[in-house]
């Protein structure tokens, strides 16, 4: 769902939903948060007739009412909207941390000045005003012991929404990552390569590298030694690309089945063979034992073709490119690299 209101609008927002959250019983986390957040917006019609229901008969929503109301009403919303309300959320327990902080200090500086003016009036015999200003003092106090609890009860809120971002994002890279090779997997590979080529036609970036690879012989593999070797020579394989492919802006992802791709960013032509013919070389010099079977050793030898990007070149395209160099190094005889036509 997309929140096309105004800075201003997002700020009324904002104020109302703190509102709306103190009137319940639900902790002060995203889930509430993002909760009140569709409520007030009111561009969630499902949730607003269902909260509405609620109320009636539970008018301070607990916990696991909240929590239902998001599963049911909310949770379809996409990772990048639910990304935005998050650091929404981070940026509001900030302000409020430093408004509960510069509350704290007023109210110090409060009960100083009547300290002190207590003193002086004391001096003058003023009965009537000493009864009163020691409950006055009293009730300054518990002002300042409230806002400090506020002030760390929103400090811990803050480190646990920080917590609660660093598993979002540990559970986004999980899902980009294939659990057998440890390289990305295809959906992960597809996002980087629309970053790459969302920049390529903004005119931000040219001369990208790409490296279609696949393991020569793998059916024949699995089909002499068994899936369990299949899945070892696979494991294996993107060892083998972990540790040569050691720039950082590369990416390494297990493209399906038995094939791999790397992603060059500001490589050239020239530099993605360079690399391919590396990954050959590491990968034709290993070799495996066959678990449990340690008089059995594999040799393993992969394939590969490269081609760079061509302005304008879907990723569709660009990858069907390098395939074909690949299909021509296998038909070469395998373990080789064969790169694209430039034109």
């Amino acid at each position: 769902m997309e929140y096309p209101e105004s800075r201003e609008k997002s700020a009324e927002l904002l104020r109302q939903v703190i509102a709306l959250m103190g009137q319940h019983d639900a902790p002060f986390n995203p889930i509430t948060y993002t909760v009140w957040y569709e409520y007030a917006a009111g561009l969630n019609a499902r949730l607003r007739e269902a909260i509405d229901r609620f109320v009636l008969t539970e008018p301070r929503l607990s916990q696991a009412t909240t929590e239902r109301l998001y599963r049911e009403h909310v949770a379809s919303v996409d990772d990048k909207t639910m990304d935005r309300i998050s650091r929404d959320f981070q940026q509001v327990m900030s302000h409020m941390a430093h408004h509960a902080a510069r509350a704290g200090e007023q109210a110090g500086a409060f009960d100083a000045e009547l300290t002190q003016l207590h003193g002086a009036l004391s001096a003058q015999d003023a009965e009537a005003l000493r009864a009163r200003l020691p409950r006055t003092l009293q009730r300054s106090q518990a002002m300042r012991d409230a806002t400090t609890e506020l002030r760390t009860q929103v400090a811990a809120s803050r480190a646990e929404i920080e917590r609660l971002r660093a598993d979002l994002d540990r559970a986004r890279e999980e899902v980009f990552i294939d659990s057998l090779t440890k390289v990305l997997n295809r959906k992960g590979l597809d996002h980087r390569l629309e970053q790459i080529l969302t920049q390529a036609r903004a005119g931000q970036d040219a001369g990208h590298g790409l490296v279609m690879l696949d393991i020569d012989h793998f059916k024949l593999i699995n089909d002499q030694h068994g899936h369990l070797v299949g899945d070892q020579v696979l494991a294996a394989v993107g060892e083998v690309l972990r540790q040569v492919v050691t720039d950082p802006t590369h990416v390494v992802a297990r493209y399906g089945g038995e094939e791999f791709a790397i992603v060059l960013p500001h490589a050239g032509l020239e530099a993605a063979a360079a690399l391919a013919e590396k990954v050959c070389r590491t990968t034709r010099a290993m070799k495996l034992r066959k678990r449990n079977a340690h008089d059995v050793v594999l040799s393993v030898t992969v394939s590969a073709g490269a081609a760079v990007h061509r302005p304008g070149e879907s990723a569709q395209d660009w990858v069907a490119r390098a395939d074909a160099a690949l299909y021509r190094s296998k038909q070469a005889g395998r373990d080789r690299v064969t790169v694209a036509e430039l034109s």
